[in-house]
C-alpha cells in the first residue's frame, strides 16, 4: 500500500449542510482536508457557495429513499442534522436504510437536551425516536450531540437591542448556558474525525456559564454599544413577532412547548458542561464574544433606515395575527401522547440525563409554573 493511499481520508456527508451547524461543519471538515458531500434542499446561492468551497453537493428530500441511497455512495461518515419538519422521522429511517446499506462507519446526530417520548413538541419526540433509531443500525457506530437552546436563539431579536435598547424574554426568572452554532459545529466535527474516541457516546455542548434575562442584557448591551433593558414579554405576543419574522410554523409549533420547558427551569439542569472543551480542545465561547459576531451585521447597524424597520415592527407585533396553531395541529392530524409530559416532568427523561430527584431544579418555581397555567399560548 503506497503512502499516498495511506493519506486518503473518509468522504464525510453533511445533512442540513447550509444551516446553522451544517454549514459549519462542511467548513471545518474541508479546513481539515476531509473530502465532503453536503446534501442541499435545492441549487441556490448557499449550495453555490459550498461549491466554492469545495464541497460537492447532492439535491435530495430526506425522505426520498432513491435519492438519499445515492447521496450515501462512496461515504464513509455522516453529520446528521434532522429537517424542522413533521416527517423528521421518515427522513431519518430512509437515511439509516440507506447508511446501513452503504456501511458506513459513523453518524454524528444532532438532537435535544430535551429529547423525551412523552414530550409535547412532535420534533422533540422524533428526536428522542431518532437517536435510537441510529443508535440500532446494524454496524454503524453513532455520537449523539444534544445542545439546548442556541445561543443564537436569544440572539434572533438582537436588533431591538440595538436599535431601541430593549431585549424580549420570554423564560420567566430560568437561566441557561447557550452554546454558539460554531462550538456545536466543532464538537460534531471531532466526533467525525475520530470515531473510536466518540463512539456511543452523548455531548452536551453549552456556553461558559449559567446567564438569567438580566446576564444576557448586559452582555448584548456591550456587543451593541448601549444600554440595554429587559423586557419581559408574553408568549403570545413572542409568536405574533416570529410570524411576522417569517419563522415557519412548523419551528414555532414546537417551540411553543420549549418556552414552557425554559420556564421549568429544564436548560439550568446539568449546565454548563465542560463537553466543548473535552472534545474540541478548545474552551466554549462566552454570550458577549456571541453577541458582537450579531451585532456587526448590516442589519443592525446603527442606521435611519434600521431604525425605522426595527421600530415599526416593534409597533405593528402586537396588531399581526399570530399563528394558528389548532388548525394546524388539525390539519396535520398531529399524533398527540396520551400523557404530554416536558422534560423535567418526564421519568424517561430524567433517568437518561442523570437527573436524580434530590438534585435541583426549581421544584418551587416547577410547581408555581403550573399553578400559574402558564401552559396557555
Amino acid at each position: 500500500m503506497s503512502d499516498q493511499t495511506i493519506m486518503i481520508k473518509p468522504r464525510i456527508i453533511v445533512t442540513g449542510a447550509t444551516g446553522k451547524t451544517g454549514s459549519v461543519v462542511v467548513a471545518e471538515l474541508l479546513k481539515a482536508g476531509y473530502p465532503v458531500r453536503a446534501i442541499v434542499h435545492r441549487e441556490d446561492g448557499r449550495s453555490a457557495r459550498l461549491k466554492r468551497q469545495g464541497a460537492e453537493v447532492a439535491v435530495a428530500d430526506m425522505s426520498d429513499v432513491g435519492r438519499v441511497a445515492d447521496a450515501l455512495k462512496d461515504v464513509q461518515r455522516a453529520y446528521y442534522c434532522p429537517p424542522y419538519d413533521p416527517y423528521m422521522i421518515q427522513g431519518a429511517v430512509a437515511f439509516a436504510l440507506a447508511a446501513k446499506e452503504a456501511r458506513l462507519e459513523h453518524i454524528v446526530g444532532l438532537s435535544q437536551w430535551l429529547a423525551s417520548p412523552s414530550h409535547p413538541s412532535l420534533a422533540t419526540r422524533q428526536s428522542w425516536l431518532l437517536d435510537r433509531l441510529f443508535s440500532m443500525t446494524p454496524g454503524v457506530a453513532h455520537t449523539i450531540v444534544s445542545p439546548g437552546f442556541f445561543a443564537d436563539s436569544y440572539l434572533v431579536t438582537i436588533g431591538l437591542a440595538a436599535h431601541l435598547g430593549i431585549f424580549p424574554w420570554m423564560y420567566g426568572d430560568s437561566r441557561n448556558a447557550p452554546p454558539s452554532n460554531e462550538d456545536i459545529a466543532r464538537v460534531a466535527v471531532a466526533a467525525l474525525m475520530d470515531p473510536a474516541r466518540h463512539a456511543g457516546k452523548s455531548y452536551r455542548p453549552t456556553g461558559p456559564e449559567l446567564l438569567g434575562a438580566e446576564d444576557m442584557a448586559k452582555a448584548i448591551g456591550r456587543a451593541v454599544g448601549r444600554s440595554v433593558r429587559v423586557v419581559p414579554t408574553p408568549t403570545w405576543l413572542f409568536m405574533k413577532a416570529a410570524r411576522m419574522g417569517g419563522m415557519p410554523i412548523d419551528l414555532m409549533s414546537n417551540v411553543r412547548y420549549y418556552v414552557d420547558d425554559h420556564k421549568r427551569g429544564a436548560f439550568e439542569l446539568g449546565a454548563p458542561t465542560t463537553d466543548v472543551l473535552e472534545v474540541t480542545g478548545r474552551p466554549a465561547e462566552d454570550f458577549e464574544t456571541i453577541a458582537r459576531r450579531y451585532a456587526v451585521q448590516p442589519r443592525n447597524q446603527r442606521a435611519l433606515g434600521n431604525w425605522l424597520r426595527e421600530f415599526a415592527q416593534f409597533i405593528i407585533a402586537p396588531l399581526s395575527p399570530g399563528f394558528n396553531f389548532e388548525r394546524y395541529d388539525r390539519e396535520l392530524r398531529r399524533p398527540f401522547p396520551s400523557l404530554p409530559q416536558s422534560a423535567p416532568e418526564s421519568k424517561v427523561w430524567r433517568r437518561e440525563h442523570a437527573i436524580t430527584d434530590s438534585q435541583s431544579f426549581r421544584e418551587n418555581r416547577y410547581d408555581r409554573y403550573q399553578h400559574e397555567g402558564a401552559r396557555a399560548l
